[in-house]
């Protein structure tokens, strides 16, 4: 970062009463970013250090340095920016300190490391401050960066109503966002925010892996380990693309499925207890709520299945294959015809793969934020249910028209196992029946009337 442009400050108000000042306690990257953006903001900026007089050119120039305890006096406002092991050096000062906003920016090494927040922990010590927990998921970068690049949401909690009102004033004017979470008892959970790694997508990805490692054991089985029990065939080289050009749509197209099943066991549940106003089992609460993931995931995987699927031709054992093809129909003088029905039946299952592709990146692109704010309510649930279904639908026909005819045929199965495609086919098969059944009208209309606030019986 080039702190030459940063140093100075778009305005200071030379008079602290009409905006007020700013104090910060810690000269640390997250102290000096904030000071920085504060001073570009027209923030008067108050650094309380140990050693005033020490001359360094990483503080902000514009900004004061003055002791901690002349520093507490010259603001209403002190960001602690300073780790929890260090509060004891607030005491001295506890006096000075009672009334002013607090606000805690701390945050820890792991997840629930101290059986008290750390905000908590401050207001404790100082008893006649007002804490706010607040700029803790906002990182240094992030400030320096002018959070073009970065998250703008500040969550922030307190016990105090008009402290937590000025915290979120200065959050406004740095451009960001404030989220108010309630009370200082939000604070641990405030902190264990940074340190949770994709929290809504944990159980997408276990759902995935469990599906990848599943479907894959499966093709393991029926390409490579049958044919080396059956005929002393080694078909190991088909792992690397055929079997991963299985498992990618196979998976893809059961996590698809997946996002609309919790919906349709929604509904069924509100149809059997003839209310909306009683909450759904904790298990479908968590599947809804990680539907989006779910989808996200599933497009990453057609993704995937689209590239592997324009390398084939290139593979050696495909031209192998071609050669081979050519050179036993000029051996037995024999010119294998041409089928009008697997024409018909390959062209069409490759064009409902492109369409359903198609509106799968739709689906995804429409899932962004900065799209899904564009569109109204009705817009969004209409891409992501009408046309979702329809993506459903479209890769589901996909499948059965590249399977044609030989989940028939005995001879397609191994071990009595039927090919990997029919595993795939049966939890969309069973999403698109149940769906259409919820959808005759005297079915959808109750659903209806129960969404609008209608209930079976009176409740006391």
């Amino acid at each position: 970062m080039d702190e030459s442009l940063n140093n100075i400050p778009l305005q200071v108000h030379s008079d602290p009463t009409k905006r007020g000042a700013v104090c910060i306690f810690g000269t640390g990257d997250f102290g000096r970013s904030l000071g920085y953006k504060l001073l570009q903001c027209g923030y008067v900026v108050v650094f309380g250090s140990r050693n005033p007089n020490f001359n360094s050119n990483l503080i902000p120039r514009g900004a004061e340095v003055l002791s901690h305890a002349e520093a507490a006096m010259k603001s209403s406002v002190i960001i602690v920016a300073v780790h929890r092991e260090h509060y004891d050096f607030l005491k001295p000062f506890s006096d000075i300190l009672k009334g002013k906003v607090l606000v805690d920016v701390s945050n820890n090494l792991k997840i629930n490391q101290y059986p008290q927040s750390n905000a908590e922990h401050l207001a404790s010590l100082i008893p006649g401050a007002k804490v706010v927990k607040a700029f803790n998921t906002v990182s240094a970068w992030a400030l320096q960066s002018g959070t073009l690049d970065a998250s703008r949401q500040v969550f922030l909690c307190g016990d105090d109503a008009k402290a937590k009102e000025v915290v979120m004033d200065i959050v406004r004017s740095l451009g960001l966002t404030p989220l108010d979470q309630g009370s200082l008892l939000a604070a641990k959970e405030i902190e264990n925010y940074p340190l949770q790694l994709f929290p809504m997508w944990r159980l997408p990805f276990y759902i995935c892996s469990g599906f990848t490692i599943l479907v894959f054991l499966y093709c393991l089985i029926f390409e490579v380990f049958h044919p080396l029990a059956t005929n002393k065939e080694d078909t190991s080289y088909l792992i690397m693309i055929s079997i991963a050009n299985r498992v990618f749509p196979i998976v893809s197209l059961i996590l698809l499925a997946l996002v609309y099943l919790p919906g349709i066991f929604a509904a069924i549940i509100q149809l059997y207890r003839g209310t909306k106003y009683s909450r759904f089992p904790g298990w479908l609460d968590k599947w809804m709520l990680c539907r989006k993931q779910l989808g996200l995931v599933a497009l990453a995987y057609a993704f995937l299945h689209a590239i592997y699927t324009l390398v084939m031709p290139i593979r050696y054992y495909v031209r192998w294959w071609v050669e081979y093809y050519i050179k036993a129909q000029i051996k037995s003088n024999t010119t294998y015809p041409f089928l009008n029905y697997y024409a018909w039946l390959s062209d069409s299952y490759v064009a409902l793969g492109i369409l359903g592709f198609f509106f799968y990146v739709l689906l995804g692109i429409t899932s962004l934020p900065s799209v899904s704010n564009a569109v109204n309510w009705r817009e969004f649930r209409f891409v992501q249910s009408k046309l979702g279904y329809l993506t459903l639908v479209l890769c589901t026909a996909h499948t059965l028209v590249y399977g044609g005819d030989r989940f028939i045929y005995g001879a397609f199965y191994r071990w009595y196992l039927p090919p990997a495609f029919v595993i795939s086919l049966i939890i969309p098969c069973a999403v698109l029946a149940m769906k259409f059944i919820l959808i005759i009208p005297c079915i959808d209309q109750r659903i209806t009337r129960i969404r609008q606030g209608w209930e079976s019986k009176a409740k006391d």
